[in-house]
């Protein structure tokens, strides 16, 4: 498990251990590498999710992404062509909503198809609420398994898929935590 702990003790640790456990679970192939991300976010669990649930708009806060068109309801099975920014190894990504659960704030997509080397890509994201400086505040946890492209190792193949999803899990927190600002959301007394 890789984390940004920014200063949270253990008991943090074991509870995204917990969750990991009982929310990311994934079947790694032979050729495969997986990992684990946990990022502590300033704002509530429902604005947090209101941005990771819209499978229709990653580009609220994911960097990388130019441009999204979802097909669908927005429920599991729906795709999306996503037009990923130049400076990437990659134009497009074919997703597929694998899960989208509102109860317990869980997403998971598969790509499907898209001109890069992300095959037989899988990833879970999870939503925790917890309780950062006197705040309502949030525990991200995204977990992937993905295919090692032939010429790579599973450590390039982890190590490169992890900066994506860490610069991902910045932008949700500076996305999230700036709108928790403008709502003044009040400290909650213990």
């Amino acid at each position: 498990m890789n984390g940004n702990s920014n200063g949270f003790g253990s008991a943090a640790a074991v509870a995204a251990a917990d969750y990991i456990r009982r929310h990311h679970l994934h079947e790694i192939g032979e050729n495969q590498c997986s990992s684990a991300l946990v990022k502590h976010i300033k704002a509530p669990v429902p604005l947090v999710w209101s941005l990771v649930r819209r499978f229709d708009q990653p580009q609220k806060y994911k960097p990388f992404v130019s441009r999204c068109v979802a097909q669908g309801n927005l429920e599991i099975g729906s795709l999306r062509e996503v037009d990923v920014k130049s400076g990437l190894p990659a134009t497009t990504s074919t997703e597929r909503l694998e899960l989208l659960d509102d109860n317990e704030h869980i997403l998971s997509i598969r790509i499907i198809g898209g001109d890069h080397r992300l095959k037989n890509y899988s990833s879970i994201i999870s939503l925790h609420p917890e309780i950062i400086d006197g705040r309502p505040g949030t525990l991200v946890i995204e977990s992937f398994v993905v295919d090692v492209p032939e010429g790579n190792t599973r450590d390039e193949t982890c190590y490169f898929v992890e900066a994506l999803i860490k610069c991902n899990l910045k932008s949700l927190a500076d996305v999230s935590e700036g709108l928790a600002v403008q709502d003044r959301t009040e400290p909650i007394d213990l």
